[in-house]
């Protein structure tokens, strides 16, 4: 078989041996880095069974010298160690009933925001509008605590007062152990996470929307559809697995927001029945009001046991995100 007239020449500048060599390197590199990355995802997840193996270590022992129910009992009395009686039912009903208070108020007027700055909006006033609205989530939450109980607590008066008396039917807005006056309520509290929560939303369902095909906007035009119609049948339907992850994220924050719950529940009367016109603790405020009392080992452990308790609803929580989203998603 005849050989070219190039066949066995070496290369002169030695192109080969340096690409080989280079490609060599090039596989380190992508070695190194996925080493690196499988490490950091590691550690996450290691540190989350950490945290999770000590809360549960620690509060086993004051679980077991419990003597009330832990789900169902509404005390939550550790002051004499050789007595623990507490339960988390009262903690679950405010963590829960405010939580999703502030989810439902902030959710549609977040979507609305994002709709307006990526839809109507100039970028003019889309860009700082934008971060006025990001700089929410700068403001401490003391502050976000004393100006619920300072000044948006008395103006709610008046709404709470007209809800408790109109709509008594409904358990959510019964009086039981309604506490108007002062305005520390798990409605005004509500309010105030809803605020809070609100950049949260904002930003990741502002993202999203940005995202969305210009193919499939031009094609809804294309068809004579309206600026709500193109909205409607594209950037809403293109974002919906955004804005349940966005919702879910808000609503952890709102779960474990501890200063400013405390600044407005702390004077209000204990939970009755489901009303938003109730007080008392949730979570994470009735792990912070006793941090000072943390010098024995069982009634410390009966506050760990409710961290664990809200470790685990956040988790919960998170996962059923996971699974509407990627039912969205795969839809």
């Amino acid at each position: 078989m005849a050989r070219g007239p190039l066949a066995g020449r070496q290369d002169p500048n030695g192109t080969k041996p340096a690409l080989a060599a280079s490609g060599r390197a090039s596989q380190e590199g992508d070695r190194l880095f996925k080493w690196t990355a499988a490490t950091a995802g590691s550690a996450i997840v290691l540190a989350v069974v950490l945290i999770a193996v000590f809360l549960l270590i620690r509060a086993v022992p004051s679980l077991a010298a419990n003597r009330a129910n832990f789900f169902t009992s509404p005390h939550f009395d550790v002051a004499d160690e050789k007595n623990l009686a507490f339960g988390i039912r009262d903690l679950m009903m405010v963590t829960v009933l405010s939580s999703i208070c502030a989810l439902v108020l902030a959710v549609p007027v977040a979507i609305g925001i994002a709709v307006f700055l990526t839809q109507y909006a100039h970028p003019r006033l889309s860009r700082p509008f934008a971060a006025m609205v990001d700089l929410l989530a700068a403001v401490p939450s003391i502050i976000f605590g004393l100006w619920g109980t300072q000044v948006l607590a008395p103006e709610l008066e008046p709404v709470a007062t007209f809800l408790n008396l109109h709509l008594d039917w409904l358990f959510l807005f019964k009086g039981g152990n309604v506490s108007l006056a002062g305005g520390g309520n798990i409605f005004t509290a509500g309010i105030v996470l809803s605020v809070m929560i609100l950049p949260i939303i904002t930003s990741v369902s502002r993202e999203v929307f940005r995202q969305t095909p210009p193919m499939q906007i031009e094609a809804a035009q294309a068809l004579g559809a309206t600026k709500w119609e193109v909205i409607r049948m594209t950037v809403l339907p293109f974002g919906r697995s955004g804005i349940v992850a966005a919702s879910m994220l808000g609503l952890g924050r709102a779960l474990g927001e501890t200063v400013a719950v405390l600044v407005i529940l702390h004077s209000a009367p204990r939970p009755g029945k489901w009303s938003l016109f109730d007080g008392g603790y949730t979570f994470a405020s009735k792990i912070a009001s006793a941090v000072s009392e943390f010098t024995r080992p069982l009634p410390t452990g009966a506050y760990i046991a409710a961290g664990f308790a809200l470790f685990v609803l956040t988790f919960v929580v998170n996962a059923i995100a996971r699974a509407i989203a990627g039912g969205k998603v795969n839809g």
